[in-house]
């Protein structure tokens, strides 16, 4: 796969620090060993270059995964991704397939700001795109080499269960969805997109959310999900998301929130019938 030209300098920045932060674990200590003083400083010089090894190794993977998070956002997807889309989903406008597509987007980075961690997918619709991205193994290879470090393994799109170990993904991908778009995860106003896109198209077997568990009570019959749900670690449903990055995988400590050009589906995506 060809990735972009204008993106070359991003590229070549995001490979120079996958290696470059391991060196930096090595460098400072072995740098240390080499010019050591004989005596009690020895000790001291080893004890602070490990330290700054390990801190200069932090700073790096920060920045690593700051760049990394710049291309999922920015770079462009293969344009077969759309037609393909269109084929399976004649219903699909040009605008309604880039609005699947940043669906896939905000998947990608939950697995990214997870830190690599198993998220599920919640769209059948942004499911079927990442499907077809897949089927085009050395465009779909290369991608996930510069946005992830290594393979994203297709896995097939789930709803909540009832068993709440097997839920963890699921709420992966609803906590950093949520913030990609600025939404609280623990009382949600509104869907963000990845949970909203199967509802707002009508897609055949999809699943519905809406995004707070009253909203299913006052309409009795539904078959909804509701976000307030993914918070609720026994199963049941009410308590909120956790509250901090740690519970679902990865850390939000960086400042880089996201922003919300995926917001145009916003609170009007994916109520219950």
């Amino acid at each position: 796969m060809q990735l972009p030209a204008f993106k070359a300098t991003l590229l070549r920045r995001i490979r120079w620090l996958a290696w470059s932060k391991w060196l930096a674990v090595l460098a400072l200590p072995l740098l240390a060993y080499a010019n050591r003083p004989w005596g009690r400083m020895s000790a001291v010089m080893a004890v602070c270059s490990v330290f700054f090894g390990v801190v200069l190794f932090l700073a790096l993977r920060a920045w690593e995964t700051s760049l990394r998070r710049q291309f999922i956002r920015e770079s462009t997807f293969p344009r077969f991704l759309g037609a393909k889309l269109r084929t399976q989903y004649p219903q699909l406008g040009v605008r309604d397939v880039e609005l699947v597509l940043h669906g896939l987007r905000q998947f990608f980075m939950a697995h990214l700001r997870s830190q690599r961690q198993f998220v599920a997918m919640p769209s059948q619709v942004v499911d079927a795109a990442w499907h077809e991205f897949i089927l085009h193994t050395r465009a779909y290879d290369a991608w996930c080499s510069v946005a992830f470090g290594n393979l994203m393994h297709h896995t097939p799109a789930e709803v909540l269960g009832r068993d709440p170990k097997r839920n963890d993904g699921l709420r992966r991908a609803w906590y950093w969805a949520c913030k990609e778009e600025s939404i609280n995860p623990r009382k949600p106003t509104r869907l963000p997109l990845l949970f909203a896109l199967d509802k707002k198209f009508a897609i055949p077997g999809s699943f519905s959310y809406v995004p707070d568990c009253s909203d299913i009570d006052r309409k009795s019959g539904s078959d909804a999900y509701c976000g307030t749900s993914f918070g609720d670690a026994s199963g049941g449903g009410g308590s909120g998301c956790g509250g901090d990055a740690g519970s679902f995988g990865g850390s939000d400590s960086s400042g880089d929130g996201g922003g919300g050009d995926g917001g145009g589906c916003g609170g009007g995506c994916g109520g219950g019938d």
